[in-house]
């Protein structure tokens, strides 16, 4: 990992330093991060499998993609970066919601995040960057919350946190 600073927040998502991304999951310090679901014309949601050598989570399935906005950046720019610099992407986002959590992962390092949630639609394939995204795929929300129920090891922590908050908001769109 190269040296990429993140931005620390507050409780209250109100900036007030940066760190260096591995620091700040080493100390645990809450940061802001950011998490996409795009959803295809059937409603189902394109899930990617994280590759196998991330620093932590790997070969986890997870959203669409997540990552940090680096710091001194907006993270309304970092969400359409990012979702080009792993999924190969490029589509109309909306912010959702806000969440935030904290998780203790096996190989010491502490995932403690402020997430911001954005929700975006295509058709479009992902062309996968190999260095983030072993592979991908499409799933019902509901087949998602299923499988989940059966196999929560095969998930990210922040996922599994924030997919009902997910389909709340997705049911609350799909009726308007």
């Amino acid at each position: 990992m190269n040296e990429e600073y993140l931005i620390l927040v507050d409780e209250k998502d109100q900036q007030w330093g940066k760190i260096e991304k591995l620091k700040a999951h080493e100390l645990g310090l809450l940061h802001r991060a950011f998490s996409i679901f795009l959803f295809n014309n059937q409603g189902e949601l394109l899930l990617q499998q994280r590759a196998k050598d991330k620093y932590h989570s790997p070969g986890l399935w997870t959203n669409t993609c997540c990552s940090h906005p680096h710091f001194g950046e907006e993270t309304k720019s970092a969400v359409y970066r990012r979702l080009q610099e792993e999924m190969g992407m490029a589509c109309e986002l909306s912010f959702v919601f806000k969440f935030k959590y904290k998780t203790h992962f096996p190989n010491g390092l502490i995932e403690h995040e402020f997430d911001h949630v954005y929700f975006g639609y295509s058709d479009h394939p992902p062309l996968i960057n190999p260095r983030e995204v072993q592979d991908y795929k499409y799933m019902s929300l509901n087949s998602l919350v299923l499988d989940i129920q059966k196999n929560p090891s095969h998930y990210t922590e922040w996922l599994k946190i924030c997919l009902l908050q997910v389909v709340d908001f997705n049911e609350k769109q799909r009726e308007n």
